[in-house]
């Protein structure tokens, strides 16, 4: 006697083994109850719409890539698909598996789009993307969703000098796909021992025209944005609230607490950067609760004669490349919600004894900025002292 069963056979022993729920239902689902939600219609039905924090994960591939998306196998998994029949029949192959805490959307994308329930529209990638991206596709943490998120940010960058030019680049490369500069110096040929964004036949030119020729010709998918200006009180909050991230890469302690404040304000993420000689050091502000900002690691600055200016000081044409990158890192973290930044963290490299070091920090109640009382409009004076790294 065969032991065939038709599709309608197996639809049905799904349907009894694999909880339905409906989109109303999951709509109100919410904290601990809201499951992870698995996609598993072909890309091409993606581009229609997803629902909103879906991951797409074909049917043909969810063996091969589920336990990259759940490693729990007692985690809480809703599944769909267009009409609701697959994510049944993808239910049961993951029972198989062993996963215990199954359900399927019923009536899929087209009942939940006919409920007038939220739907994502996703950013696909063009073919050439897919070829320059293809390093992050292959990393679960970025893949094709984060890539496209990668595209959209908007990241300023205060200074093309030397930590803005190792940071511009690979955020470049990347794909960050909207970079500000603020800059409102010109290429000097004392920069080009360390300023890797410029060049030698671009001296006396605008270091934000330089970046710009430098990132375009590294890739054509970032639009860069400059702001030929320098950085005051007047014009920090109106350029900053244009960005998704600030990476403060200036050389003076007015600039910096300026962007702190600023940063603080507009609850803007702040990744903070700054080198001396042969020290740099990197840390990360993420302003809320009871995270803390560069006042309540530097309340003030260091008196001048302990801070030498860079002229007077120098440093080694390396560094920036270390710290800048560090920043490049912190950001694309940020951008893409993954991994723990340094906040709270100060992380300081010496390229002389090659070693790194943390020292962590804490919020301070009594800051101006951040604290129990904390500011309401920027400070009034943000006059600049020198460039030195203020721990050794």
């Amino acid at each position: 006697m065969s032991n065939a069963k038709s599709k309608s056979d197996l639809i049905k022993a799904a349907r009894a083994e694999i909880p339905e729920v409906t989109p109303a239902e999951f709509a109100r689902l919410t904290g601990a109850d809201r499951a992870t939600l698995i996609d598993v219609r072909e890309k091409s039905e993606g581009d229609a719409g997803l629902l909103p924090g879906a991951q797409q994960i074909p049917r043909g591939y969810l063996e091969l890539r589920i336990e990259q998306a759940v490693p729990a196998h007692d985690a809480p998994i809703v599944l769909y698909c267009q009409g609701g029949t697959r994510s049944l029949l993808a239910g049961r192959t993951l029972r198989e598996m062993g996963y215990t805490n199954l359900r399927s959307l019923a009536g899929g994308f087209d009942a939940w789009k006919s409920a007038g329930l939220p739907v994502e529209i996703p950013q696909r990638l063009t073919d050439a993307q897919r070829a320059r991206y293809s390093r992050h596709l292959l990393i679960p943490e970025v893949g094709e969703k984060g890539q496209a998120k990668l595209l959209a940010s908007r990241v300023l960058l205060i200074g093309a000098g030397g930590l803005g030019s190792p940071a511009a680049l690979y955020l470049a490369a990347a794909g960050v796909g909207h970079l500000g500069i603020v800059d409102d110096d010109v290429v000097d040929a004392s920069n080009l021992q360390r300023q890797v964004l410029h060049s030698t036949e671009r001296v006396g030119m605008p270091k934000t025209e330089s970046a710009k020729i430098a990132i375009r010709g590294l890739n054509a998918d970032v639009e860069v944005i400059e702001h030929r200006l320098r950085l005051v009180r007047d014009n920090a909050l109106e350029l900053f609230s244009k960005y998704d991230v600030i990476v403060d890469g200036s050389d003076n302690f007015g600039t910096r607490y300026l962007v702190n404040d600023a940063c603080v304000l507009l609850k803007k993420p702040n990744v903070h950067g700054s080198i001396f000689r042969f020290d740099g050091q990197a840390t990360t502000f993420v302003p809320g609760g009871t995270n803390p900002c560069y006042r309540c690691l530097f309340p003030e600055p260091p008196p001048p004669e302990l801070a030498p200016s860079c002229q007077e000081a120098g440093v080694l044409g390396a560094l920036p490349g270390i710290i800048g990158v560090l920043q490049s890192i912190e950001t694309l973290k940020l951008l893409l919600g993954v991994g723990e930044p340094l906040v709270g963290r100060l992380l300081l490299y010496d390229a002389l004894e090659q070693r790194f070091r943390e020292v962590k920090y804490a919020r301070d109640p009594s800051c101006p900025a951040c604290g129990d009382h904390p500011m309401t409009a920027l400070l009034a004076d943000y006059s600049e002292a020198a460039c030195a790294v203020p721990v050794r």
